[in-house]
């Protein structure tokens, strides 16, 4: 069921890839906070429109899922001429590929960079001019330790969250004399379906390696990003990395 937003009691906070995962966490992290929300999915509309009616029953906010391929401009398009006021911009759709680049399709490799990468450029050039209304707002982008560090059979994924680094430091930079913030979490690995991919053993390897001897939570992740949300503007242009200390 679709709430339109045209008139709020609180901020407004647009959270992209919200039907599961870090998603679904930030979801209920910002509604508990009181903020109004606009989710948005690519494909799980039906499970988008079930946590939306759960979060409005609960905590009493207003929330509107969309559907839109957040790395197709149009859709970023049509999604925001509907929207007239937002204050918290957090851009966590994404998608990952495992495997070597030499086997890698064009396909491939623009879609990783289209929806990991391009799709903030879209959100972000629609969302500062509501934001500028006001003279205030958040961006919140969720990135990955690959985007520091890289990973072997990871490589598009590597390049699109290292230029979500970039793209976070360089927005924060023109935007700061506005104050509009502009920050990013470098996951570790968080402990969500996109594992999936790996078996048990790769994953009991893989937790090994991690001084806190375990995976991270989504909501560890939705946490901090309310943090960052309500944080001094003067805190800004950072990528902070929430890994248990593996990186």
């Amino acid at each position: 069921m679709e709430n339109n937003i045209t008139s709020k009691p609180g901020p407004v906070c647009l959270i992209t890839g919200a039907s599961r995962g870090i998603g679904s966490a930030l979801a209920e992290e910002f509604a508990r906070a009181g903020y109004d929300l606009i989710l948005t999915c690519s494909q799980s509309l039906e499970a988008l429109c079930e946590i939306s009616d759960r979060l409005v029953r609960t905590y009493g906010i207003k929330c509107s899922p969309r559907q839109a391929d957040m790395g197709d401009p149009a859709q970023v398009a049509a999604l925001f001429s509907t929207l007239t006021d937002l204050h918290v911009l957090i851009n966590n759709a994404g998608i990952s590929h495992i495997g070597l680049l030499h086997e890698m399709t064009t396909e491939q490799w623009h879609r990783i960079l289209a929806v990991n990468l391009d799709a903030c450029f879209y959100t972000c050039k629609y969302s500062i001019p509501l934001m500028l209304r006001h003279h205030s707002g958040r961006i919140i982008n969720i990135s990955s330790v690959w985007g520091n560090i890289g990973a072997s059979m990871e490589v598009a994924y590597s390049a699109s969250k290292g230029g979500l680094n970039a793209f976070t430091k360089a927005l924060a930079k023109e935007l700061a004399p506005s104050g509009i913030p502009v920050n990013a979490i470098a996951c570790g690995v968080i402990d969500t379906a996109m594992n999936s991919c790996f078996s048990k053993d790769e994953l009991e390897a893989l937790r090994q390696e991690i001084p806190a001897d375990r995976f991270g939570t989504p909501e560890e992740v939705a946490g901090l990003a309310l943090q960052l949300a309500q944080s001094p503007s003067y805190l800004t242009g950072q990528i902070i990395t929430l890994d248990g200390g593996w990186s």
